[in-house]
């Protein structure tokens, strides 16, 4: 019975700790939020988390890391055509950021570009979790027909689009920098395909 405790209670600190890095970044937030928007108490923070703020941290983006790279079959699976898939994964981005106030979609990238140069260790952990998408998106469109380069280059591409284009939509509160990634890797896509036919 404590092991499911106290493991419902990692999980919901690591949860916490990933919403608020979403909407506020990682240096902002405080021990006191933790516990505050998991429910735990500090005690429980430091017997699951000894290295305190930090350790969550990394754990949370490991997680929503490991969650967000789920996003990329479930969104694009649906369409036989990548050049279809590819703009209606960027146009469900879209739908979703508008639908919920504009607020950050991954902490990943809203922490890596924070801490590049003041917190090495958690910026090696969001680099860590990047590689993983690059690699397991590289591996996704290489199932989906494309040969290993090809399929490198566009999840790379892909991450900086939807990467660049998160920030835009937020700042600008429009869908149209999303609407507009969406369409030029689709593009992109359809140059990859038509150097293979």
């Amino acid at each position: 019975m404590s092991e499911k405790l106290s493991t419902t209670t990692k999980d919901r600190l690591v949860t916490a700790v990933a919403e608020l890095m979403r909407v506020q970044g990682y240096s902002a937030i405080t021990v006191k939020q933790i516990t505050a928007a998991s429910g735990a108490p500090m005690g429980s923070l430091y017997h699951h988390f000894p290295a305190g703020k930090s350790a969550i941290a990394a754990e949370a983006l490991r997680t929503s890391g490991a969650a967000y790279i789920q996003l990329l079959p479930l969104l694009m699976d649906a369409h036989d055509d990548l050049r279809e898939a590819v703009p209606a994964a960027f146009a469900a981005a879209a739908e979703t950021i508008e639908q919920n106030g504009w607020m950050n979609m991954c902490p990943v990238g809203t922490v890596a570009g924070e801490v590049a140069d003041s917190a090495p260790e958690i910026r090696e952990v969001a680099a860590d979790v990047m590689n993983s998408w690059i690699d397991e998106g590289t591996r996704y469109f290489m199932q989906r027909g494309l040969i290993d380069g090809d399929a490198r280059e566009l999840m790379i591409a892909i991450l900086c689009a939807l990467e660049g284009a998160f920030i835009l939509s937020r700042t600008l509160r429009s869908t149209e920098p999303l609407m507009a990634a969406g369409r030029a890797m689709g593009a992109r896509v359809s140059e990859i395909i038509g150097t293979r036919i």
